[in-house]
């Protein structure tokens, strides 16, 4: 089993920033990537950002060089960096992290965007 536990959500203006973490405890071997999803209301999940164990990143289109995913694997921990928001970046952002047979996510943390 792994817990994920999400932080760093918040209110901002647009054109700001924030930063979301991710922090994995429990069987944290097993993972083989991490990433960041979000869902708005009234809208599907989304695939936000991912981050494999070999380095390899992808972005949906629409973050694509305003967002950076991280890791830490000393801290066990994941790293949402946004720039640029947008109100269209409203969402709660969920922590995802798994291998080929099971995926585990965190709580979730809103972020809102707008002034």
């Amino acid at each position: 089993q792994v817990q994920l536990v999400e932080s760093g959500g918040g209110l901002v203006q647009p054109g700001g920033s924030l930063r979301l973490s991710c922090v994995a405890s429990g069987s944290t071997f097993s993972i083989i990537h991490m990433s960041w999803y979000r869902q708005a209301p009234g809208k599907h999940g989304e695939l936000v950002a991912l981050l494999t164990n070999g380095g390899s990143t992808n972005y949906t289109d629409s973050v694509k060089g305003r967002f950076t995913i991280s890791r830490d694997k000393a801290k066990n921990t994941v790293y949402l960096q946004m720039n640029s928001l947008k109100p269209e970046d409203t969402a709660v952002y969920y922590c995802n992290a798994g291998n080929q047979l099971v995926d585990y996510w965190g709580q979730g943390t809103q972020v809102t965007v707008s002034l």
